[in-house]
Parts: C-alpha cells; sequence; structure tokens
C-alpha cells in the first residue's frame, strides 16, 4: 500500500470527476431551487458578479487545498507566479520574466515591483522565499509538497529577483507554478493568524476576502491597490449549488451571473435561454476505466485489449453526455501540444473484440465495474455493459460512495472502476503519476520499463518537439497494453449572463474575474 502522504493527495485531485454528480445539500443557496426559467428582469447593479460553484469551497489556504472548487475562489484572491492564457502559453504574473539555466536546474525569476499583499505588507523575493519553505516544511503537510519536491533551495538574489535551484531538470516546473503552488500569500498575515489563515486568507489578487458563510455565500471585494488593471466589479459573490438543476435555474432567473459548471443535458436547456450566453473549450482532463492488471481477468493483456476494442466512444458520447465530450483515447486531450492528432479514436470493433478475447485463453470472462452513484454514470456504465456483452463478457455494475470508490482503488480493491482525472496544463501530470510504475495515480498497477523510460525521460527535457515525440510513444504503447481504457475527454462549458463582458474562457477551467463587467 503507498504511504499516507502520497494517497492523500490524489484522492482529491480527482474529485472534479464528469463521472459523479454530488448531492443535493440544503445550503442557503439552494433555497432558490424553486425558481423557474422564466428570463431575469434588467440588471439595476452593475457593481456586483454573482459565481454560481458546483459546490462550496472548503479550503482557502492554497498551499492545503485539495479540492478543485477552491480553485475558482483563488483566482480573484491570490496571483501566481506565472499564469496560463487560452492556448496554455505560459505568462508573466508576480513574475515578469523568467531564465531557466542550461542544465535545466536552475530557475531565476525577476519579480513584479509595486506588488503589495491585502494587508499592506510588500510582496518581494523574501516573501516568495517564505511561500517555497512553507510549502516544503514537512510538517506543514501541505499537498503542494509532492509538486515541487525537487525543489533544492530558494535564494533571494535582491528584493526582486530570486533563483530556485532544483535537485534535477524538471520541464513541467512552470507548469506548477501556474497552480495553486506558485500563489504567493502574505508571510504577515500567515504568522499572525497561523492555523486560521484559512479563514482569512491573504493574497495579493484583484479581490480581497471579506467573508465566508459556509455552504452559504463566500464575498471579495475589490482590492483597490491591485498592481494589475482595476477591477469594473466591485463585489464578487460566489454562491454553492450541489444540485445541477437548481445551478442553471438560478442563472436564467438572475440570482446568478455565471456557473462554472452544468450537466451535458442541460446544453439545449441553456441554448434557449434568451438572456443566457454560452462558451465551450477543450479541457485538459480525461474520463475512463481503470483495470487492475494484477487481478483476473486483467492480469491477461489480450482481455485488456478486448476491452479496449469493443467499447463505442462515439455511441457514449452521443447518448451519455449530449455530445458535449470528444472521444478520447490516450491521456492527452485535443487541449494539449502532446496530443497525437493522427492517432484517430477508432470505431468500436466487435470481432477484433471476440478474436482477442479467443487469443486470451480466458472462457467466460466476468468481472465487477465499481462506479460513483449518480444517474449518468449508471447510463455510462450500463452501455458499456451491453456493449461487452455482445463480446461475451459478464458484468455487474456496483455502485459505492465516492470516496469508498477512491479507497477501494488506492487498497487495490477492485477489477475495473469508473475514474478519471481534472487534468494539468503540462502533459507529465497527466502521464508520470499515472502510468510509471509506482506512480502516485497508478492504481491499476502497471508497469512498463519502456514507459517509465519515456516518461521519465520526457520530464528532463527542456525542448517540447522533442518530448512531443516521446509523448507520441507513451499514446501508442499504452493503447497497446490498455491498463486504462480512456473513453472521452471532457469539454468545458461556461454559461453566463448575456450582458456579462470580459470573460476570457482558458482551458483550465478557471473563471478569471478581474477582466470581467457588466454592459
Amino acid at each position: 500500500m503507498k504511504t499516507l502522504q502520497k494517497v492523500i493527495l490524489p484522492m482529491f485531485f480527482v474529485i472534479i470527476l464528469v463521472f459523479t454528480t454530488a448531492c443535493s445539500s440544503q445550503s442557503s443557496s439552494d433555497e432558490s431551487s424553486k425558481a423557474s426559467d422564466k428570463p431575469a428582469p434588467a440588471r439595476t447593479d452593475k457593481n456586483k458578479l454573482v459565481i454560481g460553484l458546483d459546490s462550496d469551497p472548503p479550503q482557502m489556504d492554497p498551499h492545503l487545498s485539495t479540492a478543485a472548487v477552491d480553485r475558482q475562489v483563488f483566482q480573484s484572491i491570490f496571483n501566481t507566479l506565472v499564469d496560463v492564457d487560452k492556448n496554455l502559453n505560459f505568462v508573466p504574473e508576480l513574475a515578469t520574466s523568467w531564465k531557466i539555466s542550461d542544465d535545466g536546474k536552475t530557475y531565476t525569476f525577476k519579480l513584479r515591483q509595486g506588488v503589495v499583499f491585502h494587508d499592506g505588507t510588500p510582496f518581494n523575493a523574501e516573501a516568495v522565499k517564505f511561500n517555497f519553505e512553507r510549502m516544503l516544511d514537512p510538517k506543514f503537510g501541505s499537498p503542494r509538497l509532492s509538486e515541487i519536491n525537487l525543489i533544492d533551495n530558494v535564494k533571494v538574489i535582491d528584493d526582486y529577483t530570486v533563483e530556485i535551484h532544483l535537485k534535477e531538470p524538471y520541464s513541467p516546473f512552470l507548469s506548477v507554478l501556474s497552480d495553486r503552488a506558485g500563489m504567493m500569500v502574505s508571510p504577515t498575515a500567515v504568522k499572525k493568524e497561523g492555523k486560521d489563515f484559512s479563514n482569512h486568507p491573504v493574497g495579493t489578487g484583484p479581490y480581497k476576502f471579506v467573508s465566508h458563510v459556509k455552504q452559504g455565500d463566500l464575498v471579495v471585494e475589490r482590492f483597490d491597490k491591485y498592481w494589475g488593471d482595476k477591477p469594473k466589479i466591485k463585489t464578487v459573490v460566489y454562491k454553492p449549488f450541489t444540485d445541477g438543476n437548481t445551478r442553471i435555474t438560478n442563472l436564467i432567473s438572475g440570482n446568478v451571473d455565471i456557473v462554472n459548471q452544468f450537466d451535458y443535458k442541460d446544453i439545449d436547456r441553456v441554448k434557449k435561454a434568451s438572456n443566457v450566453k454560452m462558451d465551450v473549450t477543450e479541457s485538459l482532463g480525461f474520463q475512463g476505466l481503470q483495470l487492475n492488471t494484477k487481478v483476473a481477468p486483467f492480469d491477461n493483456k489480450k482481455v485488456r485489449q478486448a476491452v479496449n476494442v469493443a467499447i463505442d466512444r462515439q455511441a457514449i458520447a452521443k447518448v451519455v453526455f449530449h455530445n458535449g465530450v470528444t472521444p478520447g483515447n490516450s491521456p492527452f486531450p485535443g487541449s494539449s501540444w502532446a496530443h497525437l492528432d493522427d492517432f484517430k479514436v477508432p470505431k468500436a470493433d466487435v470481432e477484433k473484440a471476440k478474436q482477442l478475447l479467443q487469443e486470451s485463453g480466458v472462457t467466460q470472462p466476468s468481472f465487477t465495474l465499481k462506479i460513483a452513484s449518480s444517474p449518468q454514470t449508471q447510463q455510462l456504465a450500463q452501455m458499456i455493459q451491453s456493449m461487452l456483452q455482445q463480446v461475451g463478457f459478464k458484468v455487474k455494475i456496483e455502485m459505492v460512495e465516492f470516496g469508498t470508490l477512491l479507497e477501494q482503488t488506492d487498497n487495490g480493491d477492485f477489477q475495473a472502476a469508473a475514474v478519471g482525472w481534472s487534468g494539468r496544463v503540462d502533459p507529465d501530470g497527466n502521464a508520470y503519476a499515472w502510468f510509471s510504475t509506482g506512480g502516485t495515480l497508478n492504481y491499476m498497477q502497471y508497469s512498463n520499463p519502456k514507459i517509465d523510460q519515456l516518461l521519465k525521460q520526457a520530464r528532463t527535457i527542456s525542448d517540447q518537439n522533442q518530448r512531443k515525440q516521446l509523448y507520441d510513444q507513451v499514446t501508442k504503447i499504452l493503447w497497446d497494453d490498455a491498463p486504462y481504457i480512456f473513453l472521452y475527454y471532457p469539454k468545458d462549458y461556461k454559461a453566463m449572463k448575456s450582458d456579462l463582458n470580459g470573460f476570457v474562457h482558458v482551458p483550465d477551467t478557471m473563471i478569471r474575474t478581474e477582466g470581467l463587467s457588466f454592459k
């Protein structure tokens, strides 16, 4: 069994699975669920933006956060050292420029001058050093530790220059710094608040934290000393709506201005709403089935291959997800530069699957497919069950609570399980932990020395073209070995009021509030 530290982090990263639908809670925001699809009256207050979230953010300290929904609020309160644009290019934020040494082990960052935290204290190189040492302290227990543990030391050159020295080359490092590991918190506030910092978060972002009622409103207000363009909207309120129907109803009826996600089944409903517009982009993750390669029948490669070619991904995309997803065949979706365009998702081939099953020598194969509890997941599982029955498989569907499902997959207590990944900007984040031998997300217990070699090499090379060639090989080997059945790539749908301007749709799925305004 993996150590506790290694297990807890990935378990929560997977939490934004499209396979799962959270149960409705009794939050104050859900009291508006009786509202109809009647369009809202004309807007009178342009100084308040209401964002509907799929759940209540549990942790406002980015160095302790493990839930995907937290990151939506972090976009307002904190800045990262580097950011990504809608094309997933790295762009300056708190760091105005950076230089990487020839050996790939030293990153020198020039920091933005004139930046202050919300408590009035200055942002500088000492603050950067403090932030990294905080995350690296094993006593602090940061989930970020596994992301930055290759840092050897952080050296302050002057007030606005900092060097980060790595133990070995790590090409995904900038992508790590564009997420929670790169978010800078106020050293003064951390020392003052201690363990209570999450209840009083202080960053350098366009908005400062005001209040948070659990399962209710989380409020931030414009920070007038923000270093960037001054936000046009004064107050942003985040409201949790765990029920997807309630979330969309509140958007259309006027109680919400934008939602971070909605159910695929509501795509047509959103399109028909006269006062709502929709924006869609490819996201970074993948969804599919984990196959335990250490237990029958999936300890047999031919059996895994039979499952892989028998599934009709196009039918799943159409029937279950209303064509709101893209059929998938690798860890790298179309939004990733590591995606292999020439490697097309094949159509289901029942006869080939039967032949592979015959070659496997396994007769009357059967297995249990464990899934989380949601109608959409159940429909998906039933389609897979029917498809594999045509080949000769007997599939039992077992629905379990999501947390239990993750615990069971981590312990190896499964044959097949529907578990996916939210995705990362750098392809290393979609592959290394999942498919390298002993990887923290490798619940399939899959091991292939060639894959290990390719993934290790890809994270130490800085040239993207060379890395792409390595990941192309990874794509083909994983398809052939089939330890994981890639089913589809989720698309990110954002629905918002028609009079909301300035939304930039980045594949990381975050709502960046600083550029938003109303007509």
